[in-house]
Order: C-alpha cells, then sequence, then structure tokens
C-alpha cells in the first residue's frame, strides 16, 4: 500500500467511527516515518493518541483535545516482514486502540501517561495485588494486538466463545515465524498465557485470550464496577513445521 492509498483507508477507518466516540478529537494525522522500539527488534509503534487537555474543574471534550496519529514508516516495515500483513486491519485496530485512549481520558481513566500507569499495574498483578486486566492495552502499541510495556510483551487474541472452544491448537507470530500452542480449557473474560519455547524471545512474552467485545461492551466497560473474569496460564510452543 502507496503513501495515498495509506491515507485514504486510514481517513475512511476514521470517519467509520461513530460521531460520540470522535467528540474531542480534532482528527487524524498520517505521519511518513517509522517509529521503532527504543531496544526490542522488529517492534514498532503504529498509532499514538496526542492528548491535551486544559485546566478546567471537569474533563470534558470542551477540556480535553485529541490527534490521532498513525505512522505509514511502521506500517510498512511491518508488511516487509509478515506476508500475511492485512494493511486494511491493522489500520483499522490502530484507530480504534487510539480512540479508545481518548475515551479512557475523557472517562478519567488517564491519571498517570499510558505507560507509567501499565509498569505500575503489572507490578501490582506480579505482587498479587488487585489491578486493572486491561493494564497492557496501555502500553505502547506495535501492530496488530501486539503491546510492550518495558520489556514484557503481550500478544492479544480476541475469540467468540463458540470459536475458540471449536480450536484443536492456537497459533501465534512471533519474529516472522508461527509458532502452535494448546489452548487452555477456558477462555474467561481475559486469560493471560505465559509462552514457553519461542526462540529469541523477549524476557517475558504472554499471549493474551480476550472474549469478543464491541464498541458497546467498550463502552460500558469504562464505566462499569463489574469485574471481567480473568484467567492465567503457561504453555509451551512450538514451531509450525517443526
Amino acid at each position: 500500500m502507496n503513501y495515498r492509498q495509506f491515507q485514504e483507508a486510514a481517513q475512511a477507518a476514521f470517519d467509520e467511527v461513530p460521531d460520540e466516540y470522535r467528540e474531542g478529537i480534532d482528527g487524524l494525522v498520517i505521519e511518513r516515518r517509522a517509529e521503532q522500539h527504543p531496544t526490542l527488534p522488529d517492534i514498532y509503534t503504529l498509532g499514538m493518541c496526542d492528548t491535551e487537555s486544559y485546566l478546567s474543574d471537569f474533563v470534558s471534550a470542551e477540556t480535553t483535545r485529541s490527534r490521532i496519529l498513525l505512522y505509514y514508516g511502521s506500517f510498512k516495515a511491518l508488511a516487509r516482514m509478515d506476508r500475511d500483513f492485512d494493511w486494511e486491519a491493522e489500520i483499522h485496530e490502530t484507530v480504534q486502540h487510539e480512540i479508545r485512549h481518548h475515551l479512557e481520558t475523557l472517562a478519567g481513566e488517564d491519571a498517570l501517561e499510558d505507560v507509567d500507569y501499565a509498569m505500575d499495574e503489572s507490578f501490582k498483578r506480579g505482587q498479587g495485588l488487585d489491578y486493572d486486566p486491561w493494564f497492557y492495552q496501555r502500553g505502547m502499541p506495535m501492530g496488530r494486538g501486539v503491546y510492550v510495556v518495558e520489556d514484557q510483551v503481550f500478544l492479544e487474541q480476541e475469540w467468540a466463545a463458540p470459536d475458540f472452544e471449536r480450536q484443536a491448537h492456537l497459533t501465534v507470530r512471533w519474529g516472522g515465524v508461527d509458532h502452535r500452542l494448546p489452548p487452555p480449557p477456558e477462555l474467561g473474560d481475559i486469560h493471560f498465557v505465559l509462552l514457553h519455547g519461542i526462540q529469541e524471545p523477549p524476557p517475558w512474552i504472554e499471549l493474551v485470550l480476550v472474549r469478543r467485545r464491541n464498541w458497546l461492551d467498550d463502552a460500558r466497560r469504562l464505566f462499569s464496577s463489574s469485574r471481567p473474569r480473568v484467567l492465567h496460564s503457561e504453555a509451551q510452543v512450538q514451531p509450525v513445521g517443526s
């Protein structure tokens, strides 16, 4: 996909988002450059939500303004590494992810910088304390369903429960290689699976299985006090073809 095609596809994805979810967003900006992770190879930031809040006694779309940025160079770099790279799907997911950041700011959930927040919640999780199970989504988005929190990598997959129950195995892709693993017995709402056996892995890599939601579910989650069912397990992976 060339730059002009990318611009058109990104704008179309942005325009498809309902107006009520774009309130307070001043527009979409396309950067030609790639935004690479400073320490992890082959990891790129696809987009970000650039938010500025103005002094006020309350948070609203009038006092909190955002721009959605997409990095064309990052998309292009990932497409070179992955023969199955889906430009359209990646664009839609990145736009929706960054708009979700804006919504979280309006809901008062962005009191800390995203990465700092994710690191704090990850620490709580490691200590066995109560934590936000969606913390990893506040890390750096580095590709479709890939989030990085310091030296931890989270590979997110969404599943509808009936489809998940029919799977004989799951597949994750890392370093240009597909890996298979047995599915855990339960999906839950969020299921963290610590992966073992990936060649040249980061210090910590997890598959995060998420029960499929829609925009309405996401909005309800932001304003609801109900807790999702969170599960944890570990799995040994095998490179496909080995």
